[in-house]
């Protein structure tokens, strides 16, 4: 009985060996690739994190030359976080923040520049749709008219939609063209929450090209919270 199991084992040791013979070398390269691919996810989760930890440090030092109002350190700061953190979500919020400091010091070319940075970054479209907006708002100051349009004219987040046809009908009714002004602040209108202060505002600035919001069909796409746009 021993001997018969003896023989049974030795059968199946000889074709485990047979089948190793053939197919070990691609198991094992499965395996390496396996185990590599893992490893290499992992690695890059961590480098993912450790960009994330050092972008907000960086992010925190840009906060610090903002709140000492010294704008040679705000734009050292942008600059060495464009450089090495260019393409986070960090940097698009760093540059919307120095955007504003710099503009509130009467510094209106730094702040466009740094808005025209974060209007070309992709990291987030929110971010980048707002630098738009803003950067809009700083040539319709300007009167660089067709610049401004054409910021606010290019495909944005639904959410912004609103927000950059009340831009629109500014810059139009900038340059006297108040029937394409009124079409885009019924737009505006349309597609504000009634309940925002926001679209209290378009209203008044129907009511001054002598339209009545009241009269104006409902849009058929749900209507959106503005979002804060400050220059």
């Amino acid at each position: 009985m021993a001997k018969h199991l003896d023989l049974e084992e030795q059968e199946q040791l000889d074709e485990l060996k047979h089948f190793w013979k053939r197919y070990g070398n691609l198991i094992t390269w499965v395996l390496i690739v396996v185990f590599g691919a893992i490893a290499a996810w992992n690695g890059y989760q961590y480098w993912q994190r450790q960009q994330a930890i050092q972008a907000s440090s960086m992010y925190e030092e840009v906060e610090r030359a903002v709140k000492l109002g010294d704008s040679a350190r705000l734009e050292r700061s942008l600059a060495d976080m464009k450089e090495r953190f260019g393409n986070t979500v960090h940097a698009q919020q760093a540059g919307l923040m120095v955007a504003k400091a710099q503009y509130d010091k009467g510094n209106v070319d730094a702040a466009k520049a740094a808005l025209t940075w974060v209007t070309g970054s992709t990291a987030d479209k929110g971010y980048q749709a707002v630098a738009k907006l803003r950067l809009s708002g700083l040539l319709l100051e300007a009167k660089a008219y067709d610049e401004a349009l054409k910021l606010v004219s290019d495909s944005l987040p639904k959410d912004f939609a609103p927000l950059a046809a009340d831009r629109r009908g500014d810059i139009l009714m900038a340059q006297g063209k108040k029937t394409e002004a009124k079409a885009d602040y019924e737009k505006a209108y349309q597609g504000l929450d009634e309940r925002t202060e926001y679209r209290r505002l378009v209203e008044v600035k129907l009511n001054a090209l002598g339209a009545d919001p009241a009269a104006i069909s409902p849009n058929t796409v749900p209507p959106t919270t503005a979002v804060e746009v400050k220059k």
